[in-house]
């Protein structure tokens, strides 16, 4: 640590005032005497140095602002005589600081006043991190001198030991502020002034690498950009020279483009735009970065084929061709096949008329193929094509959260593209493909737009023969594009969205499609991809039916086709193993050994004992997923009075519609109980629990209302439901059975779940017709209109006269 500051003998000095300057101890500077304050100082010094021993002496305050520093520096005149410029000056050197004190009186016209000199001695001898300290200030100083030329003063500092002096040494810096020159100056303690002029000077080291580093990439910049335009136009002269000795013209790029553009077969609007860039890109120069952007630009129209239309195969017109083409590559869509079919017949008897172009427009179509996963929809697309003698392409829309993928990006942006519509035109060379929007449901919206709301431009028919890509900003017409829409979820898709597409449901399979589809299809091409030979692996019908029906139960033929390339594969390593000969036939009862037991047993087929319809209380109803119709079972039971709580429990994921529905059926069977001989007594004061399995799996809507009552009151009757019953409708209050959804769907799935008897709303009949016949010859189906005709259907006889006992919850 330094040395406590001690005080001298107090002094009465002349005040030499510096304006916005600072001189420290040990500095000796050159003053101009034609200012009056330094005259006056220095001629007060020089009297009252007459009747005093020694140099005269003044008191060097930095004023800044017009305000004085609290602290000087006692200065000594040295010598009084003229400057290097003529004019008289004096030559005074610092000696130490003053603590200024009050005012005082003295000879001349100077300020006077007094001051007590203060003890700069640092310590001795000095301690290790002041010896460091010492070191690292010197050798910084070191370095900064040396940048500068300036080798005489790096030996002087170099020299200098005392910490203060070293310290000191700093007020010759000129990179130092006069605000950092105060603080040196009012900074007694040696120690602490010597870390503050090397943090300063440090500071200052670190500033000029900085600049040097910024100088340096600078003139690097400078200097390639230099050497890119010599060396450009030295290549500018050898291509010249070269034209010269081939005899070709001389001509430029933009000659290319505007040649291009002329000679191309473009739209008039379109030429005009194509031609207005081609001026821009002839006055833009080599550096400009607009140059690189209108070539990119004109690239891309001359690419697209604005007059290029694929001539419609003979198919097309062959309507009965046409349809053979897609039965032959798909089984069952009939729906969809039709609205084909009744396209292809309307386009053929337009251009028989010549109603090819009507008020602009073309005669495209919108049709948004809406169905579970694994039905055949984005095959159908390519099908659609083939029938047609169309170009496919197929636009991948799940996950597209920036409205830019379907318009395009601003030219104004960096890396700019056209949006996948017009990339899609331009890859399938013509404008009149079969275009396949895969996944239109997936689409999503955040901070970047709603892709679902730029479609609406681009699948309107009233507005798509004008659309209009961001990034070209031309119309394009695409009223003579087939637009195929694909979606699992039909409430996923926007209504506004969806009002402008033709809805076509593919509802799924039945189990004879299947089989035809496993035998026609899947089975050919897993037969090759597991390097089999169809002469070698042949499926009987019996082992297909068992896979589309236990095996696998889904709206589609996916997991059906991973069954039979698991088959393939496993008899294919069997062969190889030496375990098995070829050719083989699989039968049904060969398939437990090769894959296994079967997955999904239908509840009929089950032993009565575990069933899930065992046990009173237990209903089985029909609901539609994203995946197709599916069976779910509806699960009741009454709490002990005594440990119970009353009210209505509900578990499984249930949305609000369906906990509405629950409510309404135990409100209908407490107020229409007796009139069901149902001991409706046990649910005024015993808590009602409703469960639907696979909690995990979210369920809404009130298509299970019928399923609940008939649950609720098989559990207070005792009577059970019976198996091969299965029930979709919504409740009324007065138990009358309302309309629902997705009747086709949820047949389908009956029908996979082996149900025989299935009960729906009596004004659902009308969606019967949709139901493939060999299903409905299948199911005994019951068109109802109360509720209490669907108790009658579905639960079983009671078994004796006896009360019921009613199942308590454990």
């Amino acid at each position: 640590m330094a040395a406590e500051s001690t005080a001298f003998t107090p002094l009465a000095l002349p005040v030499l005032p510096l304006d916005d300057e600072v001189v420290l101890p040990g500095m000796v500077v050159p003053l101009d005497l034609n200012d009056a304050d330094v005259r006056a100082a220095v001629e007060a010094a020089q009297a009252a140095a007459r009747s005093e021993p020694g140099k005269p002496k003044v008191l060097l305050v930095p004023r800044i602002d017009g305000t004085y520093a609290g602290t000087g520096v006692l200065g000594t005149v040295e010598q009084v005589g003229r400057l290097a410029d003529g004019d008289p000056g004096a030559l005074i050197r610092g000696r130490g600081r003053v603590k200024i004190g009050a005012g005082t009186t003295g000879p001349g016209a100077a300020l006077w006043v007094e001051g007590t000199r203060l003890d700069e001695r640092g310590p001795e001898p000095l301690p290790g991190h002041v010896t460091e300290l010492v070191k690292e200030y010197k050798a910084l100083a070191t370095a900064w001198l040396r940048k500068r030329g300036a080798w005489q003063v790096v030996d002087r500092v170099q020299a200098i030991d005392d910490v203060s002096a070293l310290a000191d040494n700093s007020g010759y810096s000129p990179f130092l502020t006069t605000d950092q020159k105060v603080e040196l100056l009012e900074t007694a303690d040696p120690v602490a002034r010597l870390k503050l002029a090397t943090q300063q000077l440090r500071d200052h080291l670190a500033e000029q690498d900085v600049a040097e580093t910024i100088a340096k990439d600078v003139q690097e910049g400078v200097d390639k950009q230099q050497r890119e335009f010599l060396l450009r136009r030295q290549l500018e002269a050898v291509r010249k020279e070269l034209r010269e000795l081939n005899g070709e013209k001389e001509g430029e790029e933009s000659d290319d483009y505007r040649a291009r553009v002329e000679a191309a077969d473009l739209p008039e609007k379109v030429r005009e735009a194509a031609l207005k860039e081609v001026d821009k890109l002839e006055r833009s120069s080599d550096q400009s970065p607009e140059g690189s952007w209108i070539r990119t630009w004109l690239d891309t129209v001359l690419e697209l084929p604005w007059n290029e239309r694929t001539d419609d195969s003979s198919s097309a017109y062959d309507i009965q061709g046409a349809k053979e083409i897609l039965d032959a590559e798909h089984a069952g869509l009939e729906d969809v096949k039709e609205r084909i079919t009744e396209y292809l017949a309307v386009r053929k008897r337009r251009s028989d008329r010549g109603l090819g172009v009507v008020g602009g427009r073309r005669g495209g179509a919108v049709l948004a193929l809406v169905g579970p996963p694994g039905v055949g929809k984005t095959s159908l697309g390519e099908s659609v094509a083939h029938a047609m003698g169309r170009k496919f392409v197929r636009v991948a829309l799940g996950g597209v959260r920036d409205e830019a993928e379907i318009r395009g990006h601003r030219r104004t942006y960096v890396g700019a593209l056209p949006g996948r519509i017009v990339r899609a035109i331009k890859e399938a060379g013509s404008m009149n493909p079969v275009v396949l929007l895969d996944e239109i449901d997936k689409v999503g919206s955040d901070f970047r737009g709603d892709p679902a709301a730029a479609l609406l431009e681009v699948l309107d028919p009233a507005q798509n023969h004008t659309f209009r890509d961001h990034y070209l900003e031309v119309e394009l017409d695409l009223s003579d594009v087939v637009f195929l829409a694909t979606a699992n979820v039909l409430e996923a898709i926007p209504e506004a969205l969806l009002d402008r597409m033709e809805l076509v449901r593919l509802d799924g399979y039945t189990e004879d499609e299947k089989i035809v589809i496993a035998r026609d299809h899947l089975l050919p091409r897993q037969l090759e991809r597991a390097g089999l030979d169809k002469d070698e692996v042949a499926v009987d019908e019996g082992a297909l039916r068992k896979l589309a029906g236990e095996y696998t139960r889904e709206a589609g033929v996916r997991n059906l086709e991973r069954s039979i390339a698991r088959l393939l594969r496993k008899v294919a390593a069997q062969h190889e193993l030496g375990e098995r000969k070829l050719p083989f036939t699989v039968g049904e009862g060969d398939l437990r050994d090769l894959i296994g037991r079967p997955h999904h047993v239908p509840e009929s087929a089950q032993d009565p004992a575990e069933r899930r319809t065992a046990v009173p209380g237990v209903a089985t109803g029909l609901a539609v997923t994203g995946a197709g119709g599916d069976v779910l079972f509806v699960e009741a039971s009454l709490a002990d009075p005594e440990t119970g709580a009353a009210g209505l429990t509900l578990t499984g994921q249930l949305g609000d519609v369906m906990k509405e529905s629950a409510q309404i059926a135990l409100s209908f069977l407490r107020s229409h109980g007796a009139e069901l001989e149902l001991p409706v007594a046990d649910l005024k004061d015993r808590g009602v629990h409703i469960h639907f399995p696979a909690g995990a799996v979210p369920k809404d809507g009130p298509s299970a209302g019928v399923t609940m009552t008939t649950a609720l009151a098989s559990l207070l009757s005792g009577r059970l439901v019976r198996t091969d019953v299965a029930m979709t409708g919504e409740v009324s209050l007065t138990g009358r059975v309302l309309p629902i959804g997705g009747v086709k769907q949820k047949l389908l799935a009956a029908h996979r779940a082996g149900v025989t008897t299935v009960v729906i709303p009596k004004r659902n009949e009308p969606d019967l017709d949709d139901v493939p016949a060999e299903v409905l010859d299948k199911l005994d189906v019951h068109a109802v209109t109360d509720v209490r005709q669907v108790l009658e259907l579905a639960l079983s006889p009671a078994t004796n006269g006896a009360a019921p006992e009613v199942p308590v919850a454990a």
